[in-house]
């Protein structure tokens, strides 16, 4: 269609509906980090072309470069960003970019794409992206396409123009030979030269680990075997519910200063309902450049938290927010029913303690899967990224049992509004351990923010 159809806006007919008119000069690209990638695609092209289609746009159907009489051309490229610096195509296909890493010159490759699109001729140029479901944590350029698409429908970035359209199965049982096939034409879509027993066959060879055949026949987005806590068993704890004023709550906190993200998390005392109260991430784009959590907010936020539940206990990491941990533990000590260290009525270094933490996060990981945990799903605002951070949370052994930590050291996947849940629940547990429990009378004040 970039190539010989009509396909750029041309104005309006008196009708009111809108004219088509064909690209004066397209220059198509099927990019892709090897020359096999790009066969893929190349090679469905004479099958494509009709001969009344050749015919007429007198098309050159060439292996790696195809050519219309008017001028139009589609090529082959493959990773080489210094070559590609400079081109001004109208329309790139992205091959296979759950494959585009840092190590293969992915990376530089989508950077330079970005900036030729954006200095096409009369502007206009797109980019399409063709992928299974990328590895989570290998930061493959699909990963984070669906990272800054997240970000985006959690309304944490401004809208770039992408449109994000992903057919994939449901979850199923793949021991179950029916329900993997009812997944497979799931998310086959209209491909249906796809043949279903031979993939429900590969699936049951053995020849690939499990959370591959999910993301290459399911289009499933799971991680390898290091995920913390998988989207089902997450998914399975959403429930319609809501904190109400004067509930019961324990509070987590994790903060950071640029990068890392800051999380407030209350944990209802009698259900154990997971909600995130706020979450503070620098932006994507320009707009994170130097930017810095306004502390004021975060404070009024916790202070609006102590007003209008009952909190009776509350467990903050202490590292950057030291002076504010301080104050929090002065103003509300009194109000709290147990202690968070033996220094602080709030204050619980996650630097240390490293036992108790690995043993909380058990309980809570255990929690999770056996439905143990509640949470409003995606039906609060903050619901989605509390999402992103569990799922992004990676299982970390230690001496002591079962850590978390991020995917690498280096990621942009943040993982702190699970380690203030971790802090919540652990606030939660030790308050029931105590037998201290206080009784929670609402007040029926109402409070605006």
């Amino acid at each position: 269609m970039e190539f010989v159809g009509p396909c750029r806006f041309g104005g309006w007919r008196e009708d009111g509906t809108p004219i088509a008119v064909p690209h004066p000069a397209p220059w198509v690209q099927v990019c892709a980090v090897s020359k096999d990638q790009t066969r893929n695609t190349m090679r469905l092209f004479p099958g494509m072309f009709s001969a009344e289609c050749i015919a007429e746009y007198g098309v050159d159907l060439g292996k790696e470069i195809i050519y219309s009489r008017a001028g139009g051309v589609i090529e082959a490229v493959t990773s080489s960003p210094r070559a590609l610096e400079g081109g001004r195509s109208t329309f790139v296909v992205m091959n296979e970019t759950h494959h585009w890493i840092s190590s293969n010159g992915g990376h530089e490759m989508a950077m330079t794409i970005a900036g030729n699109v954006g200095k096409s001729r009369g502007g206009g140029a797109r980019t399409m992206e063709i992928t299974n479901a990328p590895l989570p944590g290998e930061e493959s350029v699909a990963e984070q396409t669906c990272h800054a698409w997240s970000k985006f429908a959690e309304g944490k970035s401004r809208d770039s123009g992408l449109y994000y359209d992903s057919v994939e199965s449901p979850p199923v049982d793949l021991a179950d030979p029916d329900q993997l096939r009812a997944g497979i034409l799931a998310a086959r879509g209209d491909a249906d030269w796809l043949d279903v027993e031979w993939i429900v066959s590969t699936v049951y060879s053995g020849h690939m680990p499990r959370s591959r055949s999910q993301r290459m026949f399911l289009n499933q987005l799971v991680t390898a075997e290091d995920q913390l806590i998988s989207p089902e068993d997450w998914d399975n704890c959403a429930v319609d519910d809501r904190l109400e004023d004067g509930d019961a709550v324990t509070l987590g906190f994790d903060g950071g200063k640029s990068d890392d993200a800051t999380c407030l998390i209350a944990m209802r005392v009698r259900d154990r309902l997971i909600v995130p109260l706020g979450v503070w991430e620098r932006p994507d784009g320009p707009a994170g450049d130097g930017w810095e959590v306004d502390r004021q907010a975060v404070d009024g936020a916790v202070r609006n938290a102590m007003e209008r539940y009952d909190v009776q206990a509350f467990h903050a990491d202490v590292a950057l927010w030291e002076s504010y941990v301080d104050a929090w533990s002065e103003d509300y000590r009194d109000r709290l029913v147990i202690k968070a260290s033996p220094q602080s009525a709030v204050g619980r270094d996650m630097r240390g303690g490293l036992q108790e933490l690995t043993l909380a996060n058990e309980r809570l990981v255990a929690a999770v899967e056996d439905g143990h945990v509640r949470h409003p799903g995606e039906t609060l605002p903050l619901g989605r990224t509390l999402r992103r951070h569990v799922l992004n949370t990676r299982r970390r052994p230690n001496r002591y049992g079962l850590s978390f930590g991020k995917p690498n050291r280096e990621s942009a996947h943040k993982v702190d509004a699970y380690a203030a849940t971790l802090l919540a629940d652990l606030a939660r547990h030790r308050l029931i351990e105590s037998g201290r429990t206080r009784p929670s009378e609402r007040s029926g004040a109402v409070f605006f923010f």
